[in-house]
């Protein structure tokens, strides 16, 4: 064998060495990177998620009940008001158990949950982020638990609809994963089965 054919067998060696190096660093870096993205949406998410509970568990201080509808929460949030109320003592009262609440001002529901976020935009509230501007699937209602007429509401999104650019194989694995498990493919709160505010990333 010549010098020259020795020299380009070594030299296609090493490039079929070179990609079988980076096929096994690919394998292990898709599932690792697909976690991390995950992971970091899954942050926002369930930070909307929290606004949009904070928000409801307000509304219905104020109404008596849960809505729906992503247009009434986001008015409440835009314009509702809610009572400061001071507390003291009944001076009438001997046995010091009876209290008197004077309401001495209001403060506007946006500045109370939000006041605190820079660049806070309450009319993203319905939007799934990292979506395609989809929409958080909201739903209320009421249930009987205890012969009793209790307030319920769920607001929740699939995987698909924050992990839609990933991987779909893994997206279809994960979704997978949780229906075997009975569990919703997705991140939710709240629930229209039962009287609960949770959250399921929180029983993760």
């Amino acid at each position: 064998m010549n010098k020259k054919k020795l020299t380009l067998i070594n030299i296609g060696l090493a490039l079929v060495a070179v990609l079988l190096a980076y096929l096994v660093f690919d394998s292990i870096r898709q599932p690792v990177a697909f976690e991390n993205t995950r992971r970091e949406r899954e942050m926002q998410v369930v930070q909307s998620l929290k606004d949009i509970r904070s928000t409801q568990t307000l509304f219905k201080q104020t109404y008596n009940r849960y809505t729906a509808d992503f247009d009434s929460l986001i008015e409440y949030v835009k314009t509702g008001e809610l009572p400061v109320v001071h507390i003291v003592a009944d001076p009438n009262d001997t046995t010091f158990t009876k209290t008197i609440n004077d309401t001495v001002g209001y403060v506007k529901v946006i500045d109370s949950l939000f006041g605190g976020r820079e660049n806070f935009d309450v009319n993203k509230l319905r939007i799934v982020p990292c979506s395609q501007n989809v929409q958080f699937e909201l739903q209320a209602g009421s249930i009987k638990r205890g012969g009793l007429k209790v307030a319920v509401f769920e607001a929740k999104t699939p995987y698909k609809s924050y992990l839609w650019d990933l991987d779909p194989q893994r997206v279809n694995n994960l979704r997978a994963e949780m229906e075997d498990l009975e569990k919703y493919a997705g991140l939710k709160v709240g629930s229209m089965d039962e009287p609960s505010l949770s959250g399921n990333w929180e029983s993760l």
